[in-house]
């Protein structure tokens, strides 16, 4: 298959720059998002003395959602040509996907629970290698490939079928709502056994009866295709447990293959869930689903698009 949406790099900073803007201001602003999964008050502090001691100020800090994010004309205002992202998937979409068409640049940072973009545009590399390479000029900017559908730009993964329901089971385990985690979680296990399956229709993969959930993951220029199966009730439950960690690799699957355009129906001709980078959208009885390119550059590291 072709790569029609290869990252397109356009260049690591030349001799005496620093990649993303920052040989002009040597200052940042962060995005941190308190409810993500590794970004307390102690980590923040630890991130912004960490790109202190390598030579970029964080200007701002702005806590998404009490704070919104920056918007273009305001990052151009203040000068400022590098934004930092220290939070989970969903955040990370809402401001990747809020700075389409900016000049500027993005650096994805460790700071949410599985940080799938991170290792995307990173490999392994700790945050301190990351910020080094950076203030360095030894990252490049990409343009990743992403699934894009009517229900947004997916990054990082994009999960369908009634298995998406263990996501507020999730929301109630971080609000810390134990009624509201009980009675979620009594509810996913109903969705995840009996309600109507999603199968792969255009092309036509897998199992024709479907499958609970079904993760499409952008990588390498390409949309990776599982499907997630399930035999017993208890299987079910690993997998939303998995689900609730946001380890969607693990239980049992097909790989299905590798695409570039899909189609995803019910099988019984009705809605189903979607997940979003984590984030959740109700599906129609049949959606859609591309190869697309980011519209944003993002700072990578790494030797290649994961």
């Amino acid at each position: 298959m072709a790569d029609p949406v290869a990252p397109a790099v356009t260049g690591t900073a030349g001799p005496g720059e620093r990649c993303g803007g920052m040989e002009r201001t040597g200052a940042i602003w962060l995005v941190t998002n308190p409810a993500s999964g590794s970004n307390d008050d102690k980590a923040l502090e630890a991130l912004k003395r960490l790109c202190s001691d390598s030579g970029c100020h964080v200007a701002r800090t702005i806590r998404f959602p009490a704070e919104p994010l920056p918007d273009p004309d305001a990052l151009d205002a203040a000068g400022i040509e590098l934004v930092g992202v220290f939070a989970g998937d969903g955040t990370i979409n809402a401001l990747v996907t809020g700075l389409y068409g900016w000049k500027g640049a993005i650096l994805v940072l460790e700071g949410g629970t599985m940080n799938l973009l991170y290792h995307r545009l990173h490999g392994e590399a700790s945050m301190e290698q990351v910020i080094a390479a950076v203030a360095g000029g030894k990252a490049r900017r990409v343009r990743p490939s992403l699934v894009r559908s009517a229900h947004g730009d997916s990054l990082a993964g994009l999960l369908a079928g009634p298995g998406t329901a263990w996501n507020e089971v999730r929301e109630a385990m971080r609000e810390g709502d134990m009624a509201a985690l009980a009675d979620e979680a009594a509810a996913a296990i109903e969705e995840s056994t009996s309600a109507p399956m999603v199968a792969c229709v255009e092309p036509a993969l897998g199992r024709p009866e479907g499958y609970p959930l079904i993760m499409l993951t952008p990588q390498g220029g390409a949309i990776e295709v599982r499907g997630y199966h399930s035999e017993t009730v208890t299987d079910y439950i690993n997998q939303g447990i998995a689900l609730l960690r946001r380890n969607f690799r693990e239980g049992p699957h097909d790989f299905l293959g590798k695409v570039d355009h899909l189609r995803i129906a019910g099988v019984a001709r009705q809605g189903f869930g979607l997940s979003v980078d984590g984030e959740s959208r109700d599906g129609g009885p049949e959606e859609e689903f591309e190869l697309a390119a980011c519209e944003v550059d993002l700072l990578a590291t790494a030797a290649d698009d994961r």
